[in-house]
């Protein structure tokens, strides 16, 4: 399976206000290894940045006056991307600018989705982590990737880290370790219960409200705790009491 770790800095937030693509990075995995092939560019927005993106990137536009336009870069970058699974954080921000790249360099060139499959990572990320921060830093903190040396975002040097974060979040837990941690936990035995069939069971009137409430809540306990002590209980006690 070949896929493409992808991300890119822009001027703003939004394409729909005008602002475009600054910079494209990308980082090839062949069957979850790193190829070593990348694809970074630098590219003229044609533009102001917004306030405070410039900030972000440390980009400015003096530093981009003389690079290529991504119309120049198209064909190569597609090239690069063709069929592969692009891997990319958010990936709704960075589909909506480079798609709007595409249509602004021709009609000919489509949109992402005719050509890649597209994995968003921080959606994989929610789904394993609820409830927490999920931005590339927090997931390089959770999972141990060293991003000590990101002071600015570059879209190269995220793809790379993002690579390792997907790794981190996809991996089965004998590949990050989890396996060594479970192998020193010993077996707790789950308790038996045996019911005493050698009385009668006493009859208790039950409002048929309050027994549709209680087995409403068995029902939840159940679906949470798989098979519960208390079903075992009767279901052994039953057996005992057919075999006696």
């Amino acid at each position: 399976m070949r896929q493409v770790i992808l991300d890119t800095e822009t001027t703003g937030l939004s394409w729909e206000r005008g602002n475009r693509v600054v910079e494209i990075g990308c980082v090839e995995f062949v069957e979850r290894r790193p190829t070593g092939r990348t694809f970074h560019r630098y590219l003229n927005p044609d533009r102001e940045f917004e306030q405070g993106a410039q900030e972000v990137t440390g980009l400015t536009l003096e530093f981009l006056a003389d690079k290529p336009r991504f119309a120049e870069v198209v064909d190569e970058f597609l090239e690069f991307i063709d069929g592969a699974e692009l891997v990319i954080h958010n990936a709704a921000f960075d589909v909506g600018f480079l798609d709007n790249e595409l249509r602004m360099a021709g009609a000919q060139y489509g949109c992402l989705g005719d050509r890649c499959r597209v994995e968003d990572s921080l959606l994989l990320a929610r789904q394993r982590f609820p409830g927490q921060r999920n931005s590339l830093d927090a997931l390089c903190r959770r999972l141990g990737v060293d991003n000590a040396h990101r002071q600015l975002h570059g879209a190269l040097l995220d793809a790379q880290l993002l690579a390792e974060v997907y790794i981190g979040l996809t991996s089965g837990q004998e590949e990050i370790g989890f396996d060594a941690a479970e192998a020193q936990v010993e077996e707790v035995a789950v308790p038996r219960f045996k019911l005493d069939t050698s009385r009668p069971r006493p009859r208790v009137e039950v409002e048929a409200a309050d027994l549709a409430a209680h087995e409403a809540r068995l029902a939840t306990l159940r679906k949470k705790a798989g098979v519960a002590l208390w079903d075992r209980a009767f279901a052994d006690g039953e057996a005992e009491a057919v075999a006696g």
